[in-house]
């Protein structure tokens, strides 16, 4: 293949919005990604961005902008996950579990019942393809945002992340870390919805912290291993899926799955090695 045929896709102006766009939520989503492999919250990721899917369509029905809607609908999400799960005997898994079925079945429902000629399918799946200078904006937005948050109160997040006992001892402001980390993870998931959509988001809030957490060992390093897990995939998943004919997002997602599984193959060659060695 020539140089030529190697640099096509950047000669293309939604190509070039489509790496833009990767760039951009690739750090929030990573950064963000290992806060939540480190409190098991990959279920509450999951979620949230599946129950921001009734305030899309309201908001679509009642003419406000379809971002508004979302972060509306995950900070209800988030918030009563949270509360039902402190002020009750249920687990935190079962209160999740209960309060994403049911946004999300009022989501499809009202789905369903919208007759337009304007398809909400992107929000779904995600049009890398298709994003404009408003998506870039409000992305760039919203990721300086999230990504300012996150390393500025990492340190308490993290020990908050650990051990919220030490940390209310410690005099840090529990209640409102674990909601701030919930109100963030709302907007990170309406970054993401040009990129990948409700169905794929999910995949870039787990994965890049994954692959970090088993290749590393500090958190700090964690951090910036993800960012660069993270954007080396989108990007790649974005070159490829031109050559290949297929949708960015699904690749992104498909590229972060192989990552992970070798880092995972990775530690079990070096666990099972380190335990041959012989004994001092």
């Amino acid at each position: 293949m020539t140089i030529e045929a190697l640099l096509l896709p950047f000669q293309f102006g939604f190509m070039q919005n489509a790496f833009l766009i990767a760039l951009i939520v690739s750090v929030p989503t990573a950064l963000l990604s290992c806060f939540l492999v480190l409190k098991g919250w990959a279920l509450m990721g999951d979620s949230v961005s599946h129950a921001i899917l009734p305030g899309i369509v309201l908001a679509y029905i009642f003419g406000f902008p379809l971002l508004l809607g979302a972060f509306c609908a995950g900070m209800i999400c988030a918030l009563s996950t949270g509360y039902l799960s402190a002020n009750s005997r249920v687990k935190h898994d079962t209160v999740m579990g209960v309060v994403f079925s049911g946004m999300f079945a009022i989501g499809l429902v009202l789905y369903v019942w919208v007759h337009s000629d304007v398809h909400l399918d992107h929000i779904l799946f995600g049009n890398m393809l298709g994003v404009d200078r408003s998506d870039l904006f409000n992305a760039g937005i919203i990721s300086l945002v999230v990504a300012a948050c996150l390393l500025f109160k990492w340190k308490d997040l993290l020990l908050h992340s650990f051990d919220p006992a030490q940390a209310r001892v410690s005099g840090l402001p529990v209640q409102l870390l674990h909601y701030g980390l919930l109100t963030l993870l709302s907007l990170t998931i309406v970054a993401t919805l040009s990129a990948a959509g409700l169905i794929l988001a999910v995949g870039l809030l787990i994965a890049p912290g994954a692959i970090a957490f088993l290749l590393v060992r500090q958190f700090k390093t964690m951090l910036w291993v993800a960012v660069v897990v993270c954007m080396v995939a989108m990007l790649c998943g974005t070159y490829l899926s031109f050559f290949l004919d297929s949708a960015p997002a699904p690749t992104i997602i498909l590229i972060l799955t192989a990552l992970f599984l070798a880092s995972f193959i990775r530690k079990i060659i070096l666990v099972k090695a380190s335990s041959m060695l012989p004994m001092a």
